[in-house]
């Protein structure tokens, strides 16, 4: 999952960022409201946390352009401030929740896996896919019961899959949702983690739910799926 955090403190930025990307996000800065609204109408974010005081343009007014703009990821927005007017004012302007600081970080990391479930009707909390079990509250992985380690790069993906079942999902999508703003790479690292995660999650069971669509990208089936040769 792609966050954008919109936050003007380079403390607090840096410590969002670092604790995000230990939970597996891929994590990118804007550190003013101008830069976030650019960041957020130009690249697609799974979510979005949004400091309210900011230089330039509050966060507020970040919010409601990026809704005007038809960017409808979940934002959590960050403040000081517990005045219920305030409060108000962020959900009125299109925030989906809403955290005063000081905040623990747990909290926000619960929240975060609360609007990314909001997403789509019926999201359960465990991600389940035929035997294939995903929490992205623990980082815990099963299938027909059994556990699979897993990096946090390999579990991002399983995950952004696990999310969109059944959908083809080419490698520039994977690559805006799974790494970074500051990813320089090219998409064949995509091929690389499929391969990875194959490896892990289908061989060593018998199954072929990961599967290439030739031309377009990688689908997640539902059921074992059979052998297919189109599959690297």
């Amino acid at each position: 999952m792609r966050v954008l955090v919109v936050e003007d403190e380079v403390k607090m930025a840096s410590l969002l960022k670092r604790g995000l990307e230990e939970e597996g996000y891929a994590v990118d800065i804007a550190s003013d409201g101008l830069t976030g609204v650019w960041m957020g109408t130009e690249h697609p974010y799974d979510a979005v946390v949004l400091d309210v005081m900011l230089p330039d343009m509050d966060g507020f007014a970040v919010c409601r352009k990026l809704r005007e703009a038809g960017r409808w990821s979940p934002v959590l927005m960050l403040t000081a401030r517990d005045a219920v007017d305030d409060r108000v004012a962020g959900l009125d302007a299109g925030a989906d929740d809403y955290l005063t600081k000081p905040f623990s970080f747990a909290e926000l990391l619960a929240r975060l896996r609360a609007l990314l479930r909001r997403g789509e009707p019926e999201r359960p909390t465990v991600l389940t896919v035929g035997d294939l079990a995903v929490d992205p509250a623990t980082h815990r992985v099963t299938r027909a019961g059994v556990p699979i380690q897993l990096t946090r790069k390999e579990f991002a993906l399983l995950e952004y899959f696990a999310r969109h079942v059944g959908e083809v999902l080419s490698r520039t999508n994977l690559i805006e949702h799974v790494w970074d703003f500051a990813f320089e790479g090219d998409s064949n690292v995509v091929d690389v983690y499929v391969r990875y995660l194959r490896q892990k999650i289908d061989r060593p069971f018998g199954r072929d739910t990961l599967e290439t669509v030739r031309g377009a990208g990688y689908r997640l089936q539902e059921g074992p799926a059979g052998a297919s040769a189109d599959q690297g």
